[in-house]
């Protein structure tokens, strides 16, 4: 089992950037895909970030609305993620939340297994 806590969100002016953690307990996290989602009042949870690893590397993808904005990064040795979120916009505004699956690179939420609490970004314009 693996437990997710996120943290890191916050207010921010647009344009401006917030880097959110997820701490994951468990010996077996670096087997794990770990994403990051979000939702936003009224809409659906949305993919926004994956990373997954293993003995040939690391693979990410991003949600084309935040490609070349943030960054999804992952210490298997702290069993942390991170996602940089840089020149944010209003519309980012939501609860961000971590997820682990145990196969995969998946993008669809059903696809994960285990859930962090969520963190609240918010983005002023």
């Amino acid at each position: 089992q693996v437990q997710l806590v996120e943290s890191g969100g916050g207010l921010v002016q647009a344009g401006g950037s917030l880097r959110l953690s997820c701490a994951a307990s468990g010996r077996t996290f670096s087997s794990y895909t770990m994403g990051w989602f979000r939702q936003a009042p009224g809409k659906e949870r949305e993919f926004v970030a994956v990373i997954s690893w293993n003995w040939s590397g690391i693979t990410s993808y991003y949600a084309d609305s935040v490609k070349g904005r943030f960054a999804i990064s992952r210490d298997n040795a702290e069993n942390m993620v991170h996602l940089q979120m840089n020149s944010l916009k209003p519309e980012d505004t939501a609860v961000y939340y971590c997820a682990a699956a145990p196969v995969g690179i998946p993008k669809r939420a059903r696809d994960y297994s285990y859930w962090g609490q969520g963190t609240q970004v918010t983005v002023s314009s």
